[in-house]
């Protein structure tokens, strides 16, 4: 098992910067690729970024690219991503996953956190 929390979400106005943070603890952490979704009211779960289990390989959805950053520090077992420029559309409950990077990038990941709401005022 995966144990995975995030943490960093908040208020802030359009163009501001958040950065959200996810701690994994249970099994070994760099064997995972990481990645983000995001769901906001009324709409469906979206993908947002993976990282490899290396961090050399990443890939963003086309709403987020040159704005987000995913990063990982393995000896911290931590996963980051890196929010700037937001804007009112990027409110949503963020969560953090853990599982193979094809999994992440087909939305099936096998472990998933409960989530941190990001909130983005106009």
């Amino acid at each position: 098992q995966v144990q995975l929390v995030e943490s960093g979400g908040g208020l802030v106005q359009a163009g501001g910067s958040l950065r959200l943070s996810c701690a994994a603890s249970g099994r070994t952490f760099r064997n995972y690729a990481m990645g983000w979704f995001r769901q906001a009211p009324g709409k469906e779960r979206e993908f947002v970024a993976v990282i490899s289990w290396s961090g050399g390989t990443t890939a963003y959805a086309d709403s987020v690219k040159g704005r987000f950053t995913i990063s990982r520090d393995n000896s911290k077992n931590t996963v980051y991503l890196q929010m700037n420029s937001l804007k009112p559309e990027d409110t949503a409950v963020y969560y953090c996953n853990a599982d193979s990077y094809v999994a992440i990038t087909t939305m099936t990941p096998k472990y998933r956190g409960q989530g941190t709401q990001v909130t983005v005022s106009s």
